[in-house]
Order: structure tokens, then sequence, then C-alpha cells
């Protein structure tokens, strides 16, 4: 199958995705929104999204199709033809639930259980169908009712950014949902996406967070690395709350991420295969973010690196799906009504708020983020993680994912 990138600098999206019948091509086409542009003048000023939309072959207008006339199975997703993947089929993959047909998405339905006090996602702007989505999200795929409480970082309700900001929340809490589906969940708005309003809304969440009796954080955004952000360091820090971050989609380093109190997450890609959907394998995602930090001191977790990263803190620490390519489904109504229903989303923003649905499911509810890093970089997490070593990634795809800690993705991936 051939992928195609398009790189959209405007609306455009919005109209595609609006648009009955638009991009019904043969080949899949992976879109990165405006939200999720790198614009070089935004570097220590504001934060990027770091999700992109699949378009699989055929385009949404034939996948809806499908679905609206119950070819599907109980009217969405899973659905033949479509290898994408389910909170059964992640939960699967990464040995969260027992392994069974190859960790088929078409096949497998056992979803995980657990979860327990709270998980803050923190986002931009306001996505009122966040809850509407995440109960037609959880019904479809069998997870229990979620308990879900949006909150104003400011105060008052932002605006709205319809296939920006509020697709990124979707993802947020539906993944985060489906690993750890009885913890509380807090979605965090912050005004706009400024290093400002995003930093004053993590204040806000690692309040609610710590007043639950602790759990996480997540953060799938991010910026450019500059100068001052050492100054924003102790906004990670809330006894008892543990902090995610994304690593970005693209090549270099990213903000939040990067903190040395901030769990980072890279991306993988899970390869399947194409006739049956049976998961083969899982390398390097060439997109994923990852490198060394120029301005953040290594911390103390990170030592035995030394020969290896130098004097400076270096990322991701670990790794979870990310490719677009086999995506994750996602059920989004925009605010302007231009659209609702299925799609297929990838990207870091997948990979913070799912493992941190993963820990907050395996009871680990360290101190800090400097505490689970300790142990994950100890081997001695409560959620095991196994090495990588094939693929690339980084600047060029110059970087290879090899035995031990690589800028790809760091120590590895969940499970065994």
């Amino acid at each position: 199958m051939t992928i195609k990138k398009i790189h959209f600098l405007s609306g455009i999206i919005a109209l595609l995705l609006a648009i009955p019948g638009a991009y019904a091509a043969d080949t899949a086409q992976i879109i990165t929104p405006p939200s999720s542009v790198d614009k070089p003048e935004d570097a220590g000023l504001k934060a990027r999204t770091h999700f992109k939309f699949l378009v699989p072959p055929g385009g949404y207008a034939k996948l809806h199709a499908a679905i609206a006339a119950n070819t599907a199975p109980l009217g969405g997703p899973p659905y033949l033809g479509y290898g994408y993947e389910t909170p059964a089929s992640l939960a699967c993959v990464y040995n969260r639930v027992p392994r069974l047909y190859a960790c088929n998405p078409n096949k497998v339905t056992t979803v995980v259980t657990g979860g327990s006090k709270a998980i803050a996602l923190v986002d931009a702007y306001h996505y009122p169908n966040a809850l509407s989505d995440l109960q037609m999200f959880s019904t479809q795929f069998g997870l229990p009712a979620p308990d879900l409480e949006v909150v104003y970082a400011s105060g008052t309700q932002p605006k709205t950014d319809p296939n920006g900001w509020e697709v990124e929340e979707a993802l947020d809490l539906q993944w985060a949902h489906a690993m750890a589906p009885n913890a509380k969940l807090y979605l965090v708005e912050a005004a706009s996406n400024s290093n400002k309003d995003l930093t004053a809304a993590v204040d806000v969440a690692s309040a609610l967070v710590a007043a639950a009796g602790g759990g996480q954080v997540s953060m799938s955004y991010g910026g450019a690395e500059f100068t001052k952000e050492v100054n924003f360091e102790s906004h990670y820090t809330t006894p008892n709350v543990v902090y995610f971050a994304s690593s970005g989609d693209a090549a270099g380093t990213s903000y939040p991420c990067m903190s040395a109190n901030v769990v980072c997450v890279g991306g993988t890609t899970l390869r399947r295969e194409p006739a049956t959907q049976k998961l083969t394998g899982e390398v390097a995602w060439i997109d994923g973010g990852g490198g060394i930090s120029p301005y953040i001191k290594r911390p103390g977790y990170q030592d035995a690196l030394a020969p290896l990263i130098g004097s400076t803190r270096a990322a991701p620490d670990v790794s979870l799906a990310a490719d677009p390519i086999t995506g994750g489904w996602l059920y989004y109504t925009a605010s302007n009504n231009s659209k609702a229903g299925w799609f297929i989303v990838g990207g870091t923003s997948w990979s913070s708020p799912t493992l941190a649905g993963i820990v907050n499911a395996a009871g680990s509810f360290e101190a800090s983020s400097q505490a689970l890093l300790a142990k994950i970089y100890g081997g001695t997490s409560p959620v095991s993680f196994t090495d990588i070593s094939k693929g690339w990634c980084g600047p060029y795809a110059g970087w290879n994912a090899v035995a031990g800690w690589d800028p790809c993705t760091g120590l590895g991936k969940v499970g065994q």
C-alpha cells in the first residue's frame, strides 16, 4: 500500500474531512493538521499537537458509508479490511491482556480492566463533545462508562478549535480511558496553546490529581526547545504526580518532553501481516522525535548513559505505538458540526496518554516522575519494557534503534 504524506498549512483539512468523497484515493493519505505544524516563530511561546490523521484507501466517505450500511460489526470498528488498533488489540500488543489471534484488531475483544485514582489530560481550547464522544468510544469497544470532569484552567470556557486541538483532546481521553477504564479522568483545558496558558493548566491538573490521591498527568503537545525552559521545571514536580509527554512527530527534541521531571514517550511502528492483520513485530517509527537536550542537565537516572549522551538530558525514555499507518480508532464530533464519526489517528500524541493509562492500571503511583524514571532505568518498574533494536529515525533517518538506549525508542516498548 502506498502512503502519501500531506502537510496542510491552512484549514484545508477541515474541507478534506467534511466533504463526502474527499480524497477517495486508492492510496492512504497521512495528513498533518494545522495544529501539529511546526512554526519556528512559536519556539518558546506556543506548543503544537503531536498527532496525524490517516485517511484510508477509498477515503472516509467509503468507510463511513460502510458503517452507515451496517456492514461493519456493531455499526463501527473493528471493521474487516481496516486493521487499525482498538483498545483490545493494543492491550493485547502490550501484554495487558492475554495474547490471542496474534493481536488481530478484528478478532481480539478482551479489554483492560482496572485503573484507579486519577489521570489528567492537559490540552488547549474547548472540546464541547468530550463526554459524548468518549461515551460512544467506550460503548463501541466494551469499556466501562467513563468518569470524566472537564475543567477550564482559567475559570472561563476557552474557544473551540475544530480539527486541531479538539481532536487531540478526543485522542487523549479515549486512549487513556482504554488502558485505565476505572481511573477518574480530568480534561483540563487551557485558554490557548501558549506555553503560559498550558503551564497554568498543568498546575491545575497537578492539584486535581494530587487531591485525588495521586496519579498521572499527560501532555500530548510540545514545541522546540528554548533557552528559558529550565525555568518551567518546577511545574512538573508536584508530589505524588507522574508526568508524561509526547516526544514529537518529527526529527529533533521537544519540550516539555525533554524535562528531567517528565517521562518522555516516543513512537514505534507496529508491523502487521497485511492479509491477516497478525502482529509480526514492533520497530522504531521513522518520524518519532528524540535526541539530546542542549539545555536540561542530565538527571541522575541517566547517569549510566553519560558516555553516550554527555552532560544533558536525552529522550525519549520509552516508546509506544505512534505510526498512523497502523493507527488507532477515534470517535470525534466537531464543535462546528462539520463531521462526526470514526477516524484513524497516530503520532506520539497517541503514545503519551496510552502509557499514562498503562502505568495507572498497573497500580504504579510513584511519588514523582523521577522516582518512576529511576525504576524504569533501573529495571524495577511495575511496567516492564523490552528493548527495540530495529528501525531508524532522526535527522535524515540517520539514527538507528540499537541494543540499549537510543534516541529513536529510548529503552524500548512496553511488555515482552
